[in-house]
């Protein structure tokens, strides 16, 4: 037979169609970490250490270890956010410590971007590390160092490097967890 031949397909009745289901947008707004976020910050970072060798912590950090890092951090006045649904909850998170406790390196900061599973590969690390760069420039800081495993990260290198930074140094078997061995590469930025 030819194509034109067969019957053409019926379409069901609208009533009997499925539901077309359109995404929702995905949106968020950016702001500076509060004291309330913490809980969901730490369950999104407790996440990548039972999971993941994105971090080389082997122990989840406490909701007391947090709240002792967010207050450490404001009053070093070191920019620490999160992106927020228009639900209230949070997507993930940004933020930079002291790169050493010596006072020397009181200008040169270490980044970190976290984001909650529903959040990845929708653009929201690039646009975290976007508003980190821009908030540690207007905090007075001058370096940014990123440290980044050498294995299983290599979104995280592109995206450091798309915006600039440049690798410094790798480091090789430097820690261990999940039985084997990981190095580290070291990338910078500065922010002059």
């Amino acid at each position: 037979m030819l194509e034109e031949e067969y019957e053409p397909r019926r379409r069901l009745p609208r009533h009997l169609r499925p539901e077309v289901t359109v995404e929702a947008p995905f949106e968020y707004t950016m702001r500076a970490v509060q004291a309330a976020d913490l809980p969901h910050i730490q369950e999104i970072y407790n996440y990548y250490v039972a999971n993941s060798t994105v971090t080389f912590d082997e122990d989840a950090m406490t909701l007391t270890e947090w709240r002792d890092k967010f207050y450490y951090l404001s009053k070093q006045g070191m920019p620490f956010i999160v992106a927020v649904s228009p639900a209230e909850q949070i997507l993930g998170y940004a933020l930079v410590s002291p790169w050493k406790q010596k006072k020397a390196y009181r200008f040169t900061v270490e980044n970190s971007i976290y984001l909650g599973a529903a959040s990845t590969g929708k653009g929201l690390g690039r646009e975290l590390l976007g508003e980190l760069i821009t908030r540690s420039k207007a905090a007075g800081l001058k370096e940014i160092i990123a440290v980044i495993a050498d294995q299983g990260a290599e979104a995280s290198i592109k995206l450091h490097r798309d915006f600039g930074f440049e690798e410094i140094g790798h480091m090789g078997k430097v820690g261990f967890k999940f039985e084997r061995w990981l190095g580290t590469v070291l990338l910078q930025k500065s922010l002059k």
